[in-house]
């Protein structure tokens, strides 16, 4: 079971998430550090200008959907945007609890990468079992 979900598509989206993550980690980092926009924008910013460049190159590069329509891009979005709330919503109070001694521009920055990491599991599976409806048996 395992190996039929974790198969080349997987390999195929983490190449894209490298791709994705570098873009939106400056983006984000830069916000956040150097103009001060807040943790919620910057950690945002990250995710719309990701995740227009996710979309095409997860589309057409690693699942392969030929599937046209708003529904795609709708099923994608609301994907995004629940991986993105439960993800940073569940980083943001776990971090600051664990380093409660810490600054807050600390606890802030941790939690961020933290979101991060748990948004790429949420969003595989988001996007290959609902976005794009990705068939195991292809």
């Amino acid at each position: 079971m395992l190996k039929k979900i974790f198969d080349k598509t997987f390999l195929k989206f983490i190449l894209v998430g490298v791709a994705n993550t570098v873009f939106g980690t400056a983006i984000m980092f830069i916000l956040y550090n150097v103009f001060g926009v807040n943790y919620w924008v910057s950690s945002a910013s990250n995710y719309v200008c990701g995740s227009i460049l996710s979309y095409f190159l997860n589309k057409f590069f690693t699942f392969r959907s030929t599937e046209k329509g708003f529904g795609v891009i709708i099923r994608f979005v609301v994907n995004i945007t629940l991986c993105y709330l439960i993800a940073y919503g569940a980083a943001k109070p776990l971090i600051r609890y664990i380093l409660s001694g810490m600054g807050t521009r600390i606890q802030d920055n941790v939690a961020m990468l933290a979101g991060m990491g748990l948004f790429v599991i949420l969003n595989y599976f988001g996007q290959r079992f609902f976005a794009f409806k990705y068939n195991v048996q292809k």
